[in-house]
């Protein structure tokens, strides 16, 4: 028989690599709707070295793509586990676990998580439920986005739910479906342009607001074929360092004309690809803390109300729905929308390791 409630915790690494969010989610199950409360949560911030790494993963070798995926699970199992003793957290039902993407290339079959090899339920001594992209690849489907599920089950008051983090994504209902795909980039350049200003990030946008918007620039990345492609898509670093990147290297202007310019990008890009530009949009992700982004993505949506959730569901929705997929996959229910990913069928996707 089926539980009505699961206690657990949601592990993600995002794009941004601002490091590692853990949250303590308690699900329950009433009257056939599903409820959470977050209870602690903290991101754990990567070493420089292993910022590094990461960047530079995605031309590794195999054999060094496996010395990395074996070290960085390693890593992650011991930030879960000085999670669990910190927080005194007993009683898991599971630690459910997204890895950090290196490659993700779903036209060619293949997507790579990182940290979800079957010895981190022996390293953490939980159960893990983890590698929730791969099945959804084989099935001939985007792998991504993953999350939409959650926003459907958890968070339906909301007519679009929103994610800025290293790359944007949106859900929404449409004709009974839940659709949803990724937008643009977003973190990934603007830190790289914060980054050789000395900074981790653009705080609050104060550093792109200096900028000014250079238009042929600006219509060279509108113009990327990306965005003429219908749904399901998705983005992966390849996108910014192989195309995106190389096209805003080739003018001269000043960093700060780069972030404005990428800024205006993001924000037109978000307003053209919504169906309807009214309504309500719940905006979670570190991007959300931009407030001249966000002020920019307004002046494209001015009848669109935007919400800014509380900082633990701002900053931890998505460990909350990797949890809540964890959670799905271990009752054998669809935790993977076809309509979504453009894969054969709904599935359960993610492997148990015990």
């Amino acid at each position: 028989m089926k539980k009505n409630f699961y206690n657990v915790i949601g592990v993600m690494s995002g794009t941004s690599l601002d490091g590692v969010d853990l949250a303590h989610i308690q699900f329950e199950i009433k009257e056939e709707q599903w409820h959470f409360e977050i209870q602690e949560a903290e991101t754990v911030a990567y070493s420089k070295d292993w910022v590094n790494q990461l960047k530079l993963a995605v031309d590794f070798s195999k054999e060094n793509l496996e010395i990395l995926n074996k070290n960085y699970t390693q890593l992650l199992s011991k930030i879960i586990v000085d999670f669990i003793e910190k927080h005194k957290i007993a009683n898991l039902d599971a630690v459910c676990s997204h890895g950090h993407t290196i490659l993700h290339q779903p036209q060619n079959g293949y997507t790579l998580q990182i940290g979800n090899l079957p010895e981190m339920a022996a390293l953490t001594q939980q159960k893990v439920v983890c590698d929730f992209r791969i099945q959804d690849v084989q099935l001939g489907g985007q792998g991504a986005p993953l999350v939409p599920i959650g926003d459907q089950i958890l968070f339906s008051n909301y007519d679009y739910c929103m994610n800025l983090g290293g790359f944007s994504n949106v859900s929404f209902e449409k004709n009974n479906q839940r659709i949803a795909f990724d937008i643009s980039p977003v973190n990934t350049v603007l830190n790289f342009y914060a980054n050789q200003l000395g900074l981790n990030y653009d705080d609050k946008g104060q550093i792109s607001k200096t900028g000014k918007i250079n238009p042929e620039l600006l219509e060279a990345l509108n113009s990327l074929d990306f965005y003429r492609k219908k749904h399901p898509k998705s983005l992966g670093f390849e996108f910014v360092k192989e195309i995106v990147l190389p096209i805003i290297e080739s003018y001269a202007i000043s960093i700060e004309d780069k972030m404005r310019t990428f800024t205006e990008h993001i924000a037109l890009q978000t307003a053209l690809a919504l169906p309807i530009k009214k309504g309500n949009m719940l905006i979670t992700g570190g991007g959300a803390y931009n407030e001249f982004l966000i002020g920019e993505i307004q002046n494209h949506l001015p009848e669109m109300e935007i919400v800014i959730p509380e900082s633990k569901i701002l900053e931890f929705k998505e460990a909350l729905i990797f949890a809540l997929l964890g959670v799905l996959k271990l009752r054998d229910e669809i935790n993977t929308l076809s309509s979504v990913t453009g894969a054969k069928k709904d599935h359960s996707s993610g492997c148990i390791y015990l």
